[in-house]
This record gives structure tokens, C-alpha cells and sequence, in this order.
């Protein structure tokens, strides 16, 4: 099946009970056994729910992996899946990552004994020249939030496999109608199905999808043991999401290719962040390993803009964090969403203050530029 028919038909749909062609929500903490050690396969929510459980097959069809697990929410995820980890490991990580992951490896791991170094992933030199003998794991973004680098993931697999270490991604930004990393050899996706697998910002909710049976048994251990899991209510919704997946992702990009057309010809622009643009750098490994190049972007204002307004100047967008719903938001990465980097580290690593990032939302690409018009005038 395609990738269209899969996000409406994968898992256990229509449901057996009674033949709903929408899963129920099984809004239950616990489950009656038959008998003395006999049940229908759930005897506890936490460790497995119905409805969780439908969104997780759903999950690990569309990105082509051996099972999917469903979290609480992205960190959630994330943190789980840091804990395949020891005391004592190291992992290599993408410099510019989701601020949420720097403040969890850089701030709360690193109290128990896990190392990490944050490193750009354009130069296989590099990425190799920071690996140590007890590296164990290398973590990427692609493309990367906030500024949209793309890193190739065929290179990192390569890297990975030959120094025997776990190779990670969040794949959040792309979703898997846009990438496929487990094609590509990766051991383990990571996803905060909050933004475009949901798609309408109104839940929480992470993923994990692996590609071995081993690698499967170890994360649901963990998911099962640390209490992580996603609850059956948002576990429907984002399972409801995912039926809108691939038109709403043509209709992003759509959108997004010409907003990034108009702000790269704008005077009060410096540079523009988008995969899609032919001076990218990375595009025409994006261009390889993507199916097209999403609704994120950000751009640079000029020196001297006043960011302040320009933010405020906004109608249609949003102010608010978060990604990859209908509704276009905009965010300032140094003040919200990257706000948990030092501000020295932001400056290295090219977040600045005059750095503003675009979810591309479904309007009508001619009202998103005249409500940029407007709010650039106040630069």
C-alpha cells in the first residue's frame, strides 16, 4: 500500500468489537483477566493500551520499522530512548538541535554520568574526529531546529556502523511522508508526534520507532518501566491526525516554497533557512534523501531590525511555540524554543537574536505573505 492508504488503513482498523471504522478510545487503566494468567493481550494501560497500540503499528508502517511506541510527549521519547544508555557512555550530537533535547543531554543526563559533545554534522571528519572509545550512541536532527541543516544520513549510518554505535534521529520536522531513515539504515527514529504527525496543536505526544526485534524489546522494557507512555486519549488523536498526514504535509511545503521565495527578495532579510532554496546548504542532499522539504523554515533579519516589533506585528502568524499545525506560527528561537541554550552557546552555534522561525500552516500562501508584508514593515 502507499503511504496515503497506509496512514488510513495500517493497524488493527475497523475495530473487532464491534466493526467502528473510527478505533475507539479504550479510556481504561486496567483490564479484566479470563483467567489465572489469561488475558485478551492487555492487562495494564500502562504497559499496553488498544488504542495506543493501533497508533504505534500505524507509526512503525509509515516509517518502515519493526515496531513504534507511543510516549507521553517528544521529551518523553526522547528521554526514553537516552536511557538505552550507561553511566560512563558518550554520545555525539548535532549542535543545533531542539532546545528541549540540549537542556535533557547537556543539563539532566550528564548528572548521571552519560557524556556528551555537540558538534556540527556537515563534515564526516568532523564527526569522527569526536568520537571516543566509549561512544555509544550519535544523535541527529534533519532537518535541524532551527536552522534547517541537513545532515546525511546515509554518511552517519556509515560512521555508525563501522565504530558500532546506536545512530538516532528526530525526524520530526520532515515526518515520514517526507523521510524514511530506517530505509536508510538508521537504528532508531525519534518523534514528537505533537507537531506534524498530529497536525492540528492540540495534544502532546512523542514516538519511537525501531528497526530491530532487539532494539524493540529494550525500549518497551524501558517505556513500560520509567512510565512514559502516551495516554489512549491522545494516542486517538494523533492517530486521527495521521489519517491527513501526507495532503496536509503537499499543502505545508506548497506554502512554504513560496514564503521562502518572498523572504529571500525582501530588503529587510539577511538569510533564509529553507531545504528548497537551491543555495541551501545541504539542499541537494536534502533533495536525495527527502521526498520534498516541509513547512519549516527561519530567516535572519537584518542588523539592527527591530525584531521586537516584527514579531508583534504579526496577524495571522501566531506567536507561540511548537510546529506543524494548521495554523502558521512564529517564534523568536533565542527567547522560546532555544531559550535553554546559554546565550553563548546560541551565538556559536548561529541562533542569534535577529533569527526568526516560520511553521508554515495551511492558509491560503498569498494571506501568509501579506501578514509577513506587514510585520516586516517594522523592521
Amino acid at each position: 500500500m502507499k503511504f496515503e492508504t497506509l496512514s488510513i488503513h495500517a493497524g488493527n482498523r475497523p475495530e473487532g468489537a464491534y466493526n467502528a471504522v473510527a478505533y475507539p478510545i479504550y479510556q481504561t487503566s486496567t483490564f479484566m483477566f479470563e483467567d489465572i494468567g489469561k488475558t485478551k493481550g492487555f492487562d495494564y494501560s500502562r504497559t499496553a493500551n488498544p488504542t495506543r497500540k493501533v497508533l504505534e503499528d500505524t507509526i512503525a508502517r509509515l516509517e518502515g520499522g519493526k515496531a513504534g511506541f507511543a510516549f507521553a510527549t517528544g521529551m518523553a521519547a526522547e528521554a526514553t530512548a537516552i536511557h538505552l544508555l550507561s553511566a560512563g557512555d558518550h554520545v555525539v550530537c548535532g549542535d543545533d538541535v531542539y532546545g528541549g533535547t540540549y537542556r535533557l543531554f547537556a543539563d539532566v543526563m550528564t548528572r548521571f554520568g552519560i557524556e556528551f559533545s555537540f558538534i556540527r554534522m556537515d563534515s564526516r571528519q568532523r564527526i569522527e574526529d569526536a568520537i571516543r572509545p566509549n561512544t555509544k550512541m550519535i544523535w541527529i536532527e534533519t532537518p535541524s531546529n532551527p536552522l534547517l541543516n541537513i545532515v546525511d544520513i546515509e554518511m552517519i549510518v556509515d560512521i555508525a556502523k563501522k565504530n558500532n554505535m546506536l545512530s538516532v534521529i528526530d525526524n520530526t520536522f520532515a515526518s515520514p511522508y517526507l523521510q524514511n531513515p530506517i530505509a536508510l539504515g538508521i537504528d532508531l527514529v525519534v518523534h514528537s508526534t505533537t507537531k506534524y504527525l498530529n497536525g492540528h496543536c492540540d495534544v502532546v505526544s512523542g514516538a519511537i520507532v525501531t528497526s530491530t526485534d532487539e532494539l524493540s524489546a529494550r525500549v518497551h522494557y524501558l517505556q513500560n518501566g520509567m512510565g512514559t507512555c502516551a495516554a489512549p486519549f491522545d494516542s486517538w488523536l494523533v492517530l486521527r491526525g495521521i489519517e491527513t498526514l501526507a495532503i496536509r504535509m503537499e499543502k505545508h511545503q506548497q506554502n512554504a516554497a513560496k514564503v521562502a521565495d518572498y523572504l529571500v527578495a525582501h530588503p529587510a532579510v539577511d538569510k533564509v533557512f529553507y531545504p528548497g532554496l537551491k543555495d541551501h546548504p545541504g539542499h541537494d542532499i536534502a533533495a536525495r534523501q527527502m521526498k520534498g522539504f516541509g513547512g519549516m523554515m527561519s530567516f535572519v533579519l537584518k542588523k539592527g531590525s527591530n525584531v521586537e516589533e516584527v514579531l508583534r506585528g504579526f496577524d495571522l502568524f501566531a506567536l507561540a511555540e511548537s510546529l506543524g499545525g494548521a495554523a502558521s506560527l512564529v517564534e523568536h528561537p533565542g527567547g522560546m524554543s532555544h531559550a535553554s541554550m546559554p546565550e553563548d552557546y546560541r551565538q556559536t552555534v548561529g541562533i542569534t537574536n535577529e533569527l526568526i522561525r516560520l511553521s508554515i500552516g495551511l492558509e491560503n500562501a498569498d494571506d501568509l505573505i501579506d501578514d509577513l508584508k506587514k510585520a516586516l514593515k517594522k523592521a
